[in-house]
């Protein structure tokens, strides 16, 4: 095994400056994921608003995270060529404009939708009259572009926070940044879950998206004026981080020689790999369909008790899945990821099984608040690791943000049609029971797959 890897002596007012850094950008991303998840959260509303079926809905969960998908792997190489703080600052740009874009809907809807009954017996008795004369179907494909144009400058937010932290924490720190990673998306989905319903509960649907939408330029503006992408930029010297890219800090690098060392790397693949498979679970239960079935299942609405109790379990569970999976890296593993991960996707298959027994079981809402509480414990902190420890790890400073890019394209570029349109007609057809199994092989691969890196660790000048 490898020596240990111990963080460097840091200057008088590193810490500090470090901290006002990624607690600023830190909540820009939060905000980022409020204003990706503000249709997940109003999905319920918005079937009743146009009139859609799941079927509809699952046009515009498919868009969201395939051309997510494909937009981070597309923007890595600008994120790494530009610096993270610009590559922010453009993906804030567009979100608020396709955010504030889809809230201007509201104006179509001539007539709303007659419709009775709940669940399986839920019928359009009389469709929505629209401005145009446009379907239900057909607006669902309108907005469905609009939404993934949103996910192509929400891209950017996760390329530009690894690439900014990367080069401000060592190695040896980057499991407990990941937890703060993991904090950081569970805020976000706090603020979506939790917070769109009540926004939607005060004021119109298009609400949703506009208050989300200001917040998010509030906080590009104060990254503007008070970030920086390096120790250099605020006046202290390089700092060593001890990751795969270290010794190259010294010499000239291209972008494609960076995206050549980590398209070729068979441990970057590896960990792409483990990421799809945590995609799967991810995408299927707990960013995603769980607001619809407690609706279906449990005819619980979004400003109840329970449903706002697994909205804050998620929250809460994920962020100390998130400060238990990530430091035991750093301090029990050596900085090795690859062990905990495992042992994420172990726990998640526990917990999906649980999920099933829970209403096989008949043990109601509070059964399922459990299930996917304890899910989220595993998935977050699993997924802090992979996208926020391992990017920096094997990516480096110079290429932080295409390993990130690696990893969350290939994420939710395979998981779309599965989480998206799969999981719309599984339901519709075979009931929700199927839709808690259905991830469990995926699970299993990961687990099997991060088994095989089990005493990996980034080597200086990148080799794997």
């Amino acid at each position: 095994m490898a020596a240990t890897m111990t963080a460097p002596d840091l200057p008088a007012g590193y810490p500090a400056r470090r901290t006002q850094n990624w607690l600023i950008i830190g909540l820009l991303y939060s905000f980022f994921y409020m204003s990706r998840y503000n249709f997940t959260a109003l999905s319920p509303v918005l079937m009743d608003v146009f009139g859609w079926t799941k079927v509809d809905l699952s046009f515009l969960e498919t868009a969201m995270p395939f051309l997510y998908g494909i937009s981070v792997l597309v923007n890595a190489a600008i994120a790494d060529r530009i610096g993270g703080r610009k590559a922010f600052l453009i993906g804030a740009c567009g979100v608020v404009v396709m955010n504030v874009t889809f809230g201007m809907f509201h104006k179509i809807v001539l007539q709303a939708p007659v419709i009775t009954g709940e669940g399986a017996a839920r019928v359009i008795t009389t469709p929505a009259v629209f401005a145009g004369g446009l379907t239900a179907r057909q607006l669902a494909y309108i907005l469905s572009g609009v939404w993934g144009i949103n996910a192509y400058f929400q891209s950017f937010g996760a390329l530009s926070i690894v690439k900014i932290n990367a080069q401000w924490f060592h190695i040896s720190e980057r499991g407990t940044f990941g937890a703060i990673f993991g904090v950081l998306i569970r805020l976000g989905l706090i603020l979506a879950f939790s917070g769109i319903p009540f926004i939607a509960s005060i004021l119109p649907w298009q609400w949703a998206f506009w208050i989300p939408a200001i917040m998010v330029a509030v906080f590009a503006a104060l990254t503007m004026l008070f970030v920086v992408d390096r120790p250099q930029d605020a006046g202290f010297g390089a700092f060593d981080t001890g990751d795969a890219g270290s010794a190259d800090d010294d010499q000239k690098v291209t972008v494609g020689q960076v995206a050549k060392k980590i398209f070729t790397s068979r441990v970057m693949w590896m960990i792409a790999i483990s990421s799809v498979m945590l995609g799967f679970v991810r995408r299927s239960i707990v960013d995603a369909w769980w607001p619809l079935y407690f609706r279906e299942v449990h005819h619980v609405g979004k400003t109840d008790v329970i449903y706002q109790f697994t909205a804050w379990g998620i929250a809460i569970f994920g962020i100390l899945g998130g400060f238990v999976l990530g430091p035991m890296s750093d301090r029990v593993f050596d900085a090795r990821r690859a062990p905990v991960v495992a042992i994420g996707f172990a726990g998640m298959i526990l917990c999906l099984g649980l999920f099933w027994l829970s209403d096989s079981l008949h043990f109601g809402g509070w059964g399922a608040f459990l299930a996917i509480s304890l899910l989220s414990f595993f998935v977050n902190g699993a997924h802090g690791l992979i996208g926020g420890a391992a990017s920096m790890d094997f990516g480096g400073k110079r290429g932080a943000a295409t390993a990130a890019g690696l990893f969350d394209g290939m994420q939710y570029f395979f998981a779309a049609p599965f989480t998206g349109l799969l999981v719309g007609q599984i339901t519709t057809k075979y009931g929700w029971q199927v839709w808690k199994l259905w991830p469990i092989p995926f699970a299993i691969i990961g687990m099997i797959v991060m088994a095989t890196l089990w005493n990996v660790k980034p080597k200086r000048g990148g080799a794997h």
